[in-house]
């Protein structure tokens, strides 16, 4: 079972994250690699720290299996960024764990609410954040040419840091 860790997006465990999250958004998408690098790079690293972020990684044997991360939206809100498995890993509710901890952390850090985007050619993402009670902020039933929008609400988290 992988351990999770909070880490800084400088720990060496991210870069594999980041590395294959460029490759299969310039495949999906069809874009430069460099560029894709580039973008998963233009957030500063203190959006994903304490106190308005974080950066999980669920890692065994040293390798980082799956992660994710967030940041402050707005006051109340946080924004999930970079949900990720490792295709070795897939199929293992290791992203289901990775979005449950992200929430968690979250509500127990006081923020109310989830926000998130999902590229149009990435269903699974889609299916991931409906199957977790998501809500979808586009038509279902229409096929998706730009981002998809999803919000969630959180529970009232007990002992707010």
């Amino acid at each position: 079972m992988p351990e999770s860790v909070w880490v800084a997006q400088s720990d060496p465990r991210v870069r594999p994250l980041l590395a294959d999250l460029a490759r299969e958004y310039s495949t999906r998408y069809h874009r430069v690699l460099n560029d894709v690098h580039f973008e998963l790079r233009e957030y500063p690293a203190d959006r994903f720290a304490p106190p308005d972020g974080g950066l999980l990684l669920l890692v065994q044997d040293g390798l980082a299996l799956a992660g994710g991360a967030f940041q402050r939206y707005d006051g109340e809100t946080a924004e999930l960024k970079r949900i990720w498995t490792h295709r070795a890993h897939r199929g293992r509710g290791l992203a289901r764990r990775v979005v449950g901890e992200l929430e968690a952390e979250t509500a127990h850090r006081g923020y109310r609410r989830i926000h998130l985007t999902t590229g149009p050619n990435q269903p699974e993402a889609r299916g991931l954040y409906l199957a977790t009670g998501y809500t979808p902020h586009f038509d279902l039933d229409v096929v998706p040419v730009a981002p998809l929008r999803f919000s969630k609400a959180l529970p009232a988290a007990v002992g707010v840091r």
